[in-house]
């Protein structure tokens, strides 16, 4: 029986941050011009911040403003790019503030409210928890209960990331469905910790054959069902 939702925010309730990410490498790629491609720091820029979010965790811990900036300086030295990272990340530091939320967000959370109340909801954000607090207060949105990576002391997929938000509501991994879009960081990472998951699949990706049984959505309103259903 369902009485308590995670909730991922970034790409599930807000809409990523592609587009700026995108222009951040094409501007850091026109300071050296040709062979330096934005796909070529764009891929290289993700290496290293997926490595490091891996790396800096527990006592070593580091907030993801801090990853963005030390893996995006790398990237800059490693192609002899003369840019600062902190110009260059300002945009998305900005927009992770104030980020653009999803229509079927604000659908989903209103038929919580109004025929789920009794199931908490939990947030639970690789981001910084400022910033993801910030995004819910400049939308006023209906989420009092957030567990960012800053309060775990790691980020999703880490078991301890889910332990964390299992906590915050005060219940038992099979007690607790988690919603989110990421394959890496939210389904694999629920299913490690026992969590049932629904995937929040908007692009209609197929999924993957490892992952059998693994239910998916196409909107966040599909999910609401399920809720009611349990």
């Amino acid at each position: 029986m369902i009485r308590g939702l995670l909730l991922d925010f970034y790409g599930t309730v807000a809409a990523e941050d592609d587009p700026i990410v995108a222009d951040i490498c094409a501007r850091a790629a026109a300071l050296a011009g040709p062979p330096v491609t934005a796909q070529d720091i764009g891929h290289a820029w993700w290496r290293n911040f997926q490595r490091d979010m891996a790396r800096y965790t527990g006592a070593r811990f580091r907030s993801q403003r801090d990853i963005a900036l030390r893996s995006l300086a790398e990237v800059l030295a490693d192609f002899n790019l003369p840019g600062v990272p902190e110009e260059l990340c300002a945009p998305q530091f900005e927009y992770w503030r104030r980020p653009e939320i999803l229509p079927d967000a604000y659908a989903f959370l209103a038929g919580l409210a109004a025929v789920t109340p009794e199931i908490p909801v939990c947030v639970l954000s690789n981001i910084d928890r400022g910033d993801v607090l910030a995004a819910i207060a400049h939308h006023r949105l209906p989420l009092p209960t957030v567990v960012s990576s800053e309060d775990a002391r790691c980020y999703k997929p880490d078991a301890k990331m889910f332990g964390a938000g299992l906590a915050a509501l005060g219940l038992a991994a099979q007690q607790v469905l988690h919603i989110g879009d990421s394959l890496a960081a939210d389904v694999r990472g629920a299913r490690a910790a026992g969590i049932e998951m629904v995937w929040l699949n908007r692009a209609g990706r197929p999924v993957p054959a490892d992952l059998p049984g693994l239910a998916v959505a196409g909107t966040l309103v599909e999910v609401l069902p399920r809720l009611t259903a349990a």
